[in-house]
């Protein structure tokens, strides 16, 4: 018997869950954080080589574009670190109902934005 169900190929049409989302950027920001950890330690490396590459590395930083790839990278760990402490709380049972998973999704999602402008108000 063959099930007549309504087929949503639009990807960008389908509305995730609060949950689902912050798990989905859990995820990302993990990768991003993973592949630019070694552009991270070449700059510390190079900062300590010596005071001109320390020179160097001050005016490559104080481009717009890098700062604006600073604030992405910013956004990674700053969601990362309040996502990961969120799915911590929730393998020892805290917060694991519909309600209050909804709500400290919602926690997770403000806290890194509000951490990004505080980080971004910084930098620039």
């Amino acid at each position: 018997m063959e099930r007549n169900r309504p087929k949503n190929l639009n990807l960008m049409s389908i509305r995730l869950p609060i949950n689902a989302l912050v798990s989905i950027l859990h995820r990302i920001s993990g990768v991003i954080l993973y592949l630019t950890l070694p552009l991270v330690l070449l700059g510390i490396q190079m900062s300590l080589k010596s005071a001109d590459n320390y020179q160097y590395l001050t005016v490559l930083l104080d481009s717009p574009l890098i700062k604006c790839m600073l604030i992405g990278f910013a956004w990674a760990f700053f969601h990362h670190f309040f996502a990961g402490i969120r799915h911590l709380a929730m393998d020892v049972h805290w917060m694991t109902s519909l309600q209050k998973a909804r709500f400290s999704g919602r926690v997770v999602l403000w806290l890194g934005a509000i951490a990004v402008a505080i980080f971004t108000s910084v930098i620039w």
